[in-house]
């Protein structure tokens, strides 16, 4: 019975109805795309973080964390690799050897990170090779040929084929320096890391900076990535104290708190914007529901309790409400997906994404089934909450008092 007359209800007030659908739904909506917005750019900005050069897993000396020098370096990197080969989780891994040192080309010189990598497994921990933007990838048995980033490059002023030089500390602290000629440039889009990042193949590396068997840490790419932290642990227990195992939300602790603070403020945000949407559905009820006095009435006065008032009522919202987030998260949902296969991008503001470390402007939104249907259940739950003050309210009215109101 009670459903019978709150559909007839919800058809008979046609306006009420239709303003209520079209709040809720449109609140709906915007909840869903706003989160889906919100951690879709989170998650490319550490993916991208990720997968772009520090990787899944780090190996690194004991203290080399903590104090980066070359007193802390891993010193017998073929021991590791042997370790390493024996665990079955990993897919792939590498060595690399990083050293800080100053290039110079004509009347230009810029300091930078001048890094020795493995370049075939190099494909499969980073985006280096992928990032190629023009000329060609380091070969294992390539020696001065230098990979270099195209804002390096471009701060550098060279291009494919000029020579650059550099100066700095071999391993054992001894004078390094050699003419290295751009064999590719690459664009990765970590605006910083484009900016100061070099690449030689690692053999060739260990020649001229005295680290044969040396490296300041492996990467690893796990078989199964959103188990690294597990991972990381295995390799610890693997490679002994001698050594530190880390998995990328500890190497990048900084980012990731970045990000979940951003998180924070962003619901913060959403939570005061959907309060104030909370009272305007409240107050918006109370007036429609007070408009229904005299009709509540004359239920009170043909006996229909105060309890079954209140069902009937509640049903009502809970109708309308159900049928709102359904819709705006339908809709919201499909915005949702459909700006994750086509990324958001903002023309004209590279030089503010650059503050953040991108020199992309494209920016994906994050289709998640269950946020959305916890988007949904969130704003169905407000949606009744907002009707209760207002049902119950006119139910404290006695039916006299009810049927003579105006």
């Amino acid at each position: 019975m009670f459903l019978k007359l709150a559909l007839r209800n919800i058809a008979a007030y046609k306006k009420r109805t239709i303003v209520t659908l079209l709040l809720t739904t449109i609140t709906t909506g915007l909840l869903v795309f706003s989160t889906a917005w919100m951690d879709g750019s989170h998650q490319t900005m550490i993916k991208n973080a990720v997968e772009i050069y520090p990787g899944h897993i780090q190996i690194t000396g004991k203290d080399f964390r903590e104090k980066p020098s070359f007193d802390n370096l891993i010193f017998e990197a073929a021991i590791i690799q042997e370790k390493l080969s024996q665990i079955d989780g990993i897919n792939y891994f590498a060595s690399r050897f990083e050293s800080f040192v100053l290039f110079s080309a004509d009347e230009k010189a810029v300091g930078g990170m001048l890094t020795g990598i493995e370049p075939e497994q190099e494909k499969y921990l980073s985006r280096l090779a992928s990032s190629l933007l023009k000329g060609e990838y380091l070969t294992q048995g390539d020696t001065n040929q230098v990979y270099i980033g195209h804002e390096f490059a471009k701060r550098l002023k060279i291009d494919l084929g000029d020579e650059v030089a550099f100066v700095g500390n071999g391993a054992d602290y001894s004078f390094a320096a050699d003419n290295l000629t751009v064999k590719g440039i690459f664009q990765t889009g970590l605006y910083g890391f484009d900016a100061g990042s070099a690449f030689i193949a690692k053999k060739y590396f260990d020649q001229i900076m005295a680290a044969e068997n040396y490296a300041t840490h492996f990467i690893v790419l796990p078989k199964r990535t959103e188990k690294a932290e597990e991972l990381a642990v295995e390799i610890s227990r693997v490679i002994g104290p001698d050594y530190q195992s880390a998995s990328w939300n500890q190497i990048m602790a900084d980012l990731v708190k970045a990000m979940q603070l951003d998180s924070l403020f962003g619901y913060i945000t959403l939570g005061v914007i959907f309060i104030v949407i909370f009272f305007v559905i409240m107050i918006y009820t109370l007036l429609t529901v007070f408009a229904r006095i005299h009709e509540i009435g004359i239920l009170r006065a043909i006996g229909t309790t105060p309890q079954q008032i209140l069902a009937m009522l509640l049903l009502e919202s809970s109708l309308l409400a159900l049928i709102s987030v359904i819709i705006g998260g339908l809709i919201g949902g499909y915005f949702a997906y459909y700006f994750q296969l086509n990324p958001i991008v903002f023309s004209g503001y590279e030089e503010q994404f650059k503050q953040y470390g991108l020199a992309v402007s494209a920016m994906p939104t994050a289709f998640a089934p269950l946020v959305i249907f916890r988007d949904m259940l969130v704003m169905f739950v407000l949606s009744v909450l907002s009707t209760l003050y207002p049902i119950i309210k006119i139910n404290q009215y006695r039916p006299v008092e009810a049927m003579r109101h105006v």
